[in-house]
């Protein structure tokens, strides 16, 4: 065996986020496009001889090949040792479980999150830095800097790796430890939840439906929902990874987890329903007949959390995204502790987490965590749920009912118009801009706009300035329209649209949420000028 130098030359790919390089899985099968993003992380960040790194992925098509690929060349580079999850599965929070608790240099995620996947479908990849958190905005850049001016990468010419059976071996000089992806993780669990209480619960005769997606977040919910708390066989259905997700879109929200709503509106239906994407850190929660916001999760996590052990002496405080509804800021409020607002990103969050400023936080895309781990996750969601189901003995309508009740209800929607043309995406936005500084104290949607902006942020931890993150209007009454452009597709712009209205007064909750917004859904589009610049006259997806 011996170290390959592989000329090459370099590609222009995106610019990798805290998400990491997401494209078409034709687009990584290409002739040395892994392998010159790979080495770019290698190189970017200096020597990595010695370091230890965790790498996996959820799964999908690709992911066993880049795995082989990646081990390779992390042994012709001279990385010490790499923990890979068996069968190359390794959840995102999960790997930043193996690296926190094992005090890596960092990890490699393979995983395009809740896009779809297969042969046609997308593939991704992203460095985690030693906290277990998505690599930081000076990382990243240095990494696209080295994939433009690459010229060769290293690569072992070894035979392919056993990452089939759980032992540890050698790799060409390098030490490979082939883990159980999710015996660290339930580990954590166990410390941070009641399981006795959980599981009397469940043994109770109350009852899970835990939709995986065929997606990674599988195996973790069959061996602490099934294996750990005794929910019956069965509870967790598409619990086994496939690499076309099963045809399964992974990303658990109202159109996607349709299945999972029609088993919540039953009359049989199960006391709680869940759901988890595609790398298993986001996470959808279903009542009988109510789906529960990520908003609202968020803020109902936050006002039950010293109900588990791992919380029981409270919260530092609550951080959120800047597009994520203003009811986690009402329960900070309440409980005398701060209320972050970030932009959208795990990496603001993990500076707060990291500095002892946040517990836990969330996203409106339905990510929530907490300082546990620096990703989002999904099981973790879901298990904080069923703790505060067996605390109070009461059913997930039941405590989103009495929330609303205690600090009114924010009606909460998001529209997305998805592949749109990025030229016109980007104008859609240039001309928002130019119209903020005229709007306030206009009426919109039978409302005075207080404050039109495009939102900035100062970390309070790291001095760092974020800006355009975000087109904010923002009423007198509290509402609020935001529009922002996501990174998170492979195909054109995703145009975002957040809407939001509180609403104290009770005998108003039950109204639809469109119907209540109704007002500001058509006062954002005709503002954006949507129809008439993209082509769209109706959003792709509405959560």
């Amino acid at each position: 065996m011996s170290t390959q130098t592989i000329q090459t030359q370099p590609f222009t790919g995106q610019k990798p986020g805290t998400s990491g390089l997401r494209k078409k899985v034709g687009v990584f099968q290409q002739r040395h496009y892994l392998e010159n993003f790979v080495q770019a992380i290698f190189d970017a960040l200096g020597d990595v001889k010695g370091k230890t790194l965790a790498l996996g992925g959820d799964g999908r098509y690709h992911n066993r090949v880049a795995v082989q690929t990646i081990l390779k060349m992390a042994a012709a580079n001279g990385v010490a040792k790499v923990m890979v999850g068996k069968d190359g599965i390794l959840s995102t929070p999960g790997t930043s479980c193996v690296i926190r608790k094992h005090k890596l240099s960092g990890g490699i995620i393979l995983s395009a999150s809740h896009n779809p996947g297969g042969p046609d479908g997308d593939f991704g990849i992203k460095y985690n830095i030693d906290n277990g958190g998505p690599a930081p905005e000076k990382v990243t850049d240095a990494i696209f800097a080295k994939t433009e001016t690459i010229t060769r990468y290293l690569i072992s010419d070894a035979l392919d790796y056993d990452i089939d059976t759980i032992a540890s071996g050698t790799l060409d000089g390098m030490t490979v430890e082939v883990i159980d992806p999710v015996a660290d993780y339930a580990e954590l669990m166990q410390q941070l939840f009641d399981f006795n209480a959980i599981k009397t619960w469940l043994a109770n005769g109350h009852r899970i439906r835990y939709d995986a997606l065929s997606a990674v977040g599988g195996p973790y919910a069959i061996e602490i929902l099934e294996g750990l708390l005794g929910a019956p066989k069965g509870s967790v259905v598409n619990g086994i990874p496939l690499e076309d997700f099963g045809g399964h879109h992974p990303d658990p929200n109202p159109v996607y987890a349709t299945d999972l709503i029609e088993h919540l509106d039953a009359a049989d239906a199960p006391d709680i329903g869940a759901a988890s994407d595609g790398d298993a850190d986001r996470n959808m929660i279903v009542g009988r007949k109510l789906v529960v916001t990520p908003s609202d999760s968020l803020a109902i996590i936050a006002a039950h959390a010293t109900v588990a052990p791992g919380y029981k002496s409270g919260l530092a405080g609550i951080a959120r995204s800047m597009p994520t509804s203003q009811a986690a800021d009402v329960v900070a409020k309440a409980l005398g502790i701060p209320a972050y607002e970030t932009p959208t990103g795990w990496k603001f969050f993990g500076n707060l987490l990291d500095a002892g400023k946040a517990t836990v936080c969330g996203e409106e895309s339905y990510g929530t965590g907490s300082n546990h781990i620096r990703e989002k996750d999904g099981v973790w969601a879901v298990l904080f749920w069923l703790n505060i189901l067996a605390a109070t003995g009461k059913g997930v309508a039941e405590i989103v009912e009495e929330h609303w009740a205690k600090y009114g209800r924010h009606f909460y929607s998001r529209h997305d118009f998805e592949g749109i043309d990025t030229d016109a995406a980007n104008t859609l936005m240039s001309d928002l801009r130019g119209k903020l500084t005229t709007l306030v104290g206009t009426q919109l949607a039978n409302r005075t706009v207080q404050l039109a902006d495009d939102f900035a942020y100062l970390d309070p931890v790291d001095g760092s300035l974020s800006q355009k993150q975000g087109v904010r209007i923002i009423f007198a009454d509290g509402s609020r329209i935001i529009y922002r452009l996501s990174g998170t597709g492979t195909e054109g712009a995703t145009l975002r649209v957040y809407l939001e209205s509180y609403e104290a007064d009770v005998t108003r909750h039950a109204t639809p949420p469109q119907e209540a917004l109704a007002d500001l859904i058509t006062a954002s589009r005709e503002l954006a000028r949507i129809a008439e610049l993209t082509g769209r006259k109706e959003p792709t997806v509405v959560t």
